[in-house]
């Protein structure tokens, strides 16, 4: 065990967690961010994001990540490449532990996001971010005109599928049954959708393509009839996990993400702090992370200024 005393851990090396270390190593808290062995979140997953302010052109996701990272580092933020085992925050310094070693803070901040439910189909990882998507606010305006397909029958699904239609020529929605679980409002909003059809009792086997999505085989679950039908994009759309096993018997829990106090980023326990997708189960933007990221590290300067 290190028998350093941090001021500052970060564990979660997204959008929200980079910014709190820009943040907080700008604050002279000489943060140590342990950024688990698949750095970078969600937006490593994707191609071009033109949704970030401040870049005209657009820029790739995992470009922005690293810029983001190099510069939490310009400022002083400590990396350790590993992934969180177990954390103990009952006594204090809190104890984060990781595969390699454990580490002592005053404060923690979690910003460790979720991760989109996937179909598990073949072709599916391989397309991911060249067709098939899991935001559609983050990737539909690249659709304009094509024909797509979304996966689900949740509100997440309809909202999508309405969405979608301001770009694309025709969006059908996939389901693998024969009635919604969105909320009325929502389903009579996209039945009324001229742009939007519906494909019932219906699951994707596969996801085809050749480096670019191209279409997607489907399974009529009723009569097993097999098909395959063109695509120009696949949007999944049936939830999230937050990534919070780790923290279950340790901070109070809303559905599985973390619950924060008010306008703030206190979780239940004082000193410890979240940001990010890891509590935003509503919007799921990198531009909404960064901003909790750094309310997080303002929480926890003035938190542990009220300490000393």
């Amino acid at each position: 065990m290190s028998e350093d005393v941090r001021d500052v851990i970060i564990i979660g090396s997204g959008p929200a967690g980079l910014t709190a270390a820009v943040y907080a190593s700008r604050a002279d808290l000489k943060p140590l961010m342990i950024e688990g062995f698949e750095a970078g979140g969600q937006l490593m997953l994707t191609t071009e994001v033109e949704n970030y302010p401040g870049f005209i052109e657009g820029i790739m996701g995992p470009e922005l990540m690293e810029r983001m990272r190099s510069q939490a580092a310009r400022f002083g933020t400590d990396y350790i490449t590993d992934n969180v085992t177990s954390v103990d925050f009952t006594s204090r310094p809190f104890e984060v532990a990781t595969t390699d070693g454990s580490f002592k803070a005053r404060s923690v901040i979690i910003s460790t996001g979720a991760s989109a439910k996937m179909l598990g189909v073949p072709g599916e990882k391989e397309l991911l971010g060249h067709g098939v998507s899991t935001c559609a606010t983050c990737d539909g305006f690249f659709f304009r005109d094509q024909e797509l397909l979304v996966v689900g029958g949740g509100d997440s699904a309809l909202e999508e599928a309405t969405f979608l239609t301001k770009f694309a020529s025709k969006v059908t929605v996939v389901h693998r049954r024969n009635e919604l679980r969105a909320s009325k409002i929502m389903q009579q909003r996209a039945f009324d959708n001229p742009k939007i059809e519906f494909l019932w009792d219906t699951t994707i086997t596969d996801l085809v393509g050749e480096g670019k999505l191209s279409g997607a085989k489907i399974l009529n679950v009723k009569t097993g009839d097999e098909s395959t039908i063109s695509a120009g994009g696949v949007f999944v759309a049936i939830g999230h996990t937050p990534n919070t096993s780790l923290f279950e018997e340790q901070l109070e829990l809303d559905g599985g993400y973390i619950k924060t106090a008010g306008d703030t980023t206190d979780t239940s326990v004082p000193g410890v702090f979240a940001a990010g997708d890891v509590v935003d189960y509503r919007y799921r933007q990198a531009v909404t992370a960064a901003g909790m990221g750094c309310q997080a590290a303002m929480d926890s300067e003035r938190w542990l200024e009220a300490q000393h």
